[in-house]
């Protein structure tokens, strides 16, 4: 196990991509912060779960990713708890579609604070543990559209074009300090949210299953496959090994050759 001693606080992780990666770094060795929403008792069971299944030690915040006060006390809560925060991984996300002249502003709102802005609330409060120690590792979940648009997603795009030069930015500050920044830019990820949207596409276009995945959801990527939670993870914990310390300000691209095009 690489990461034993370490510490991951993981945003949105009470399922899909950051639970995965929460998964991933635990089986590694790291003691976890667990954080977003989901019924409390599915919640407990997962942390449990973690802590049975890996041999480490976990422990929930439920910070609201709209307040900074609560997104700090979530990093002071990893390094109450385990002595630090070695790693960071900005995860949480949300997403809504509509022209731009009809966009909620309530929604753009929402959106750019729980994508970017609680990515940088969570990096400030975890970076100078992080400088103390001499060793840290960031990770932000971006997106194909850190690199690419897609029309009717402006606040979503904006944010994850945000992600991306956040990530560099950090990184050139902390470069000398044995700090990593990279984001991770996955295209379609198969995780529930995405398959509980296939009935009601379905049902709206008038299209099978198998339409809606090649034709819909899979269009833009040419593999014509899923990315997987698994794979996403496994890019996370490589990023916090040793053979990824000279990797930082990157943007891994991870969407079967979709921003190739």
């Amino acid at each position: 196990m690489t990461l034993t001693s370490k510490t991951a606080v993981v945003t949105g992780s009470t399922s899909g991509i950051g639970l995965a990666i929460a998964r991933a770094l635990a089986k590694e060795g790291a003691n976890i912060v667990l954080n977003g929403l989901g019924d409390e008792a599915e919640i407990e069971k997962t942390r449990a779960g973690i802590e049975s299944e890996f041999g480490v030690k976990a422990v929930y915040s439920p910070a609201n990713m709209l307040k900074s006060d609560e997104i700090e006390e979530m990093v002071r809560l990893g390094e109450r708890t385990f002595g630090s925060v070695d790693i960071l991984v900005n995860n949480a996300g949300i997403q809504f579609v509509s022209p731009v002249e009809e966009f909620p502003v309530e929604k753009w709102d929402q959106i750019i604070a729980i994508n970017l802005t609680s990515a940088f609330h969570a990096i400030r409060a975890a970076v100078p543990g992080m400088k103390a120690r001499k060793w840290g590792r960031i990770i932000n979940t971006a997106s194909a559209h850190s690199l690419v648009a897609s029309p009717f997603k402006s606040a979503y795009v904006a944010a994850k074009h945000g992600i991306a030069g956040l990530t560099k930015t950090v990184a050139l500050e902390v470069a000398t300090h044995g700090i990593t920044v990279n984001c991770i830019s996955p295209g379609y990820v198969w995780t529930p949210l995405v398959e509980r949207q296939i009935p009601d596409t379905m049902k709206a276009r008038g299209l099978t299953k198998e339409q809606v995945i090649n034709d819909v959801l899979l269009e833009a990527q040419p593999t014509k496959q899923f990315v997987t939670v698994d794979q996403v993870a496994a890019l996370a914990v490589f990023l916090c090994s040793d053979a990824a310390s000279q990797m930082s300000g990157a943007n891994l691209s991870m969407d079967g050759g979709w921003t190739a095009k």
